[in-house]
Parts: C-alpha cells; sequence; structure tokens
C-alpha cells in the first residue's frame, strides 16, 4: 500500500468533506423540510352549520354573505347570564370563514376575511326574542338542544329548543324555532313554535340590539307597513358600520318599542301556533352593501314569505 503524506491527507479529506457537504445541500433543495401549512380557504362559496363544542356548545352558521352564531348550554354554565341574543360576524369573503378565524389567535380581529366585533351582551342581538309584558321582555336563557337539519351547501337550517322560562309570576312559555339561512341572502328564515302553560294571545317581541358596536350615533328605520325594523349601527373606527334588521308579517304588528338594551317590534301571537320572522346583518367594509341605503333598499326590495307551512 502506498503511504501518503500528512499535507495531502488532510487535503483529501477536505475535498471529501466539501462534496458531502455540496451533496447535502443540494438534497434538501430537491426535498424542502416542509414547514405547517395555513389553513386555506374553502373553494366556493357554500351555506354551513355546525355545532362548536370546543368554543362552549356555540351553533355557529354562515353562508356566502354573512355569519351568525347562539349560545348553548356550556356557555350558560360558565358565563351567566348569557342568554339567546343572536350574535353576527360579518365577512369579505364568499367561502365560509368562520372555522379559521375561531382558530385564530384573535377571532375579534380580522384577519382578511372578516371578523366578530358585534357585542350582543345581554341584548336580543339580531334578531333574538321573548314575550312582552307588563311593558318587559321576558326572555329565556342559552338554548338547550339542537338538530342539524342541512348543512348545505345551498342552505344551513337547523332547530333549537328552549327550556321553559317565566313570564311575570303566572306564566310560562317554551320555544321551538327552524332557521334557515339560504345562500345569497343576508335573512335567517325562522319559523317559531312558542308554547304556553295558559292559553291566551302572547305579545311577542324581536329585538335589534341598541348598540352593537357603539352607544348613540345609528339609525333606525321602523315602517310598520311593511313590517320591518331596521338599525344602522354607529361606525366602530377600526372596522366599520353593520346594519341589522328583523322583517315579520305586518297584519300581526301591534306597535314598536325599546328597552334599556333593545329596539323591538311587538306582534301577536297564538301559543302553539308557529310564526315566521326573518332576521339577518349586513356590513359596509363586506361585498354586497357600503351604504345604509344600499342595505335597506335591499331590505325593501326582499319579498319574505310569511306562511310557516312553507
Amino acid at each position: 500500500m502506498r503511504s501518503i503524506d500528512p499535507p495531502k491527507k488532510a487535503a483529501a479529506g477536505l475535498r471529501r468533506l466539501a462534496s458531502l457537504t455540496m451533496w447535502a445541500l443540494a438534497l434538501l433543495a430537491a426535498s424542502p423540510v416542509s414547514a405547517p401549512a395555513a389553513p386555506q380557504a374553502d373553494a366556493g362559496p357554500r351555506a354551513t352549520v355546525r355545532f362548536v363544542p370546543e368554543r362552549l356548545d356555540d351553533l355557529m352558521w354562515e353562508n356566502d354573505r354573512i355569519a351568525f352564531r347562539v349560545y348553548g348550554p356550556a356557555l350558560q354554565k360558565v358565563e351567566p347570564p348569557s342568554g339567546s341574543g343572536v350574535d353576527v360576524w360579518v365577512k369579505k369573503v364568499r367561502p365560509p370563514f368562520m372555522a379559521r378565524q375561531l382558530a385564530s389567535d384573535d377571532y375579534h380581529q380580522d384577519h382578511g376575511e372578516g371578523l366578530d366585533f358585534y357585542d350582543v351582551g345581554g341584548s336580543r342581538g339580531v334578531g333574538g326574542l321573548g314575550i312582552w309584558d307588563d311593558d318587559k321582555l321576558w326572555t329565556s336563557r342559552n338554548f338547550r338542544d339542537y338538530r342539524i337539519l342541512d348543512e348545505g351547501p345551498d342552505r344551513a337550517s337547523f332547530e333549537l329548543d328552549y327550556a321553559p322560562w317565566p313570564v311575570g309570576v303566572d306564566r310560562r312559555v317554551w320555544e321551538h324555532r327552524v332557521v334557515t339561512l339560504p345562500l345569497g341572502s343576508n335573512l335567517n328564515r325562522a319559523v317559531s313554535t312558542i308554547g304556553s302553560d295558559r292559553l291566551g294571545e302572547m305579545i311577542v317581541g324581536i329585538g335589534l340590539n341598541r348598540r352593537g358596536t357603539g352607544d348613540g350615533g345609528g339609525v333606525l328605520t321602523a315602517d310598520p307597513a311593511r313590517g320591518l325594523l331596521a338599525y344602522w349601527e354607529p361606525a366602530d373606527p377600526r372596522h366599520g358600520s353593520i346594519g341589522t334588521a328583523v322583517l315579520v308579517d305586518p297584519a300581526t304588528v301591534v306597535r314598536f318599542a325599546r328597552d334599556a338594551d333593545n329596539f323591538l317590534v311587538l306582534v301577536r301571537v297564538e301559543p302553539g301556533r308557529p310564526f315566521v320572522y326573518y332576521h339577518g346583518a349586513a356590513w359596509d367594509r363586506g361585498l354586497d352593501f357600503p351604504t345604509r341605503e344600499d342595505w335597506e333598499a335591499w331590505l325593501r326590495d326582499f319579498r319574505p314569505d310569511f306562511d310557516p307551512a312553507h
């Protein structure tokens, strides 16, 4: 065997090390180590609804224009007095976004698709209801049970049951509600049936929060001939304005009212007899209604179906 003197041996080792380093770099370039991918938006517009136990039993639904949620039994235990008001999340993308937004660091901030900046508090939010008795609105707690009827893609539909709650000192009522949100609409269609342990007509108050994004400075529209109650919230300096609305059958309207938390439309209802109303919202930084005038023009052109059999 021929011997190699130390300098030559060291040089050969360096050349081999350099060759191995270049080979390793080339291999890494050809097969990069993948980082966790960011959540990708759904392929296209669709309506969807899902129960979210990881968010204390919220029920969340959306379509290509707007998004909502209501609060379930788990939240009632840890955040009393949570209630049956309806929350709205605003969006500026057509595909569903609520799951990604909820998984973000802060779903109250806009990460490019929309956000939740509406404060339901103790109000009816966007179209929650109660029984108006003795100049007071008596409301239920969080929903007790739910059932998803249609997960999309053309519509989201589900049922809610609210446990009995007191009205004054001598009446108890309970509610079963079916909610449907189709693609292309900012309004939910709600079919509500309110049971009672007493016979006789009830006055139901359906409400809009008076201060969902701010206190004062909004524009209220109350049109009994159309059964329309609409409120354009004061602008949030960072996130813009939300418009909310309720549509009821004009033939059932008693009057409009308000309490400390809500603007209300009061309607006559018979116990055990279903009735229909619509409720929803729009955002001036979304894709459809940049102004209050655009939103209210759409509401006035909307053709509701108040037949509960449909």
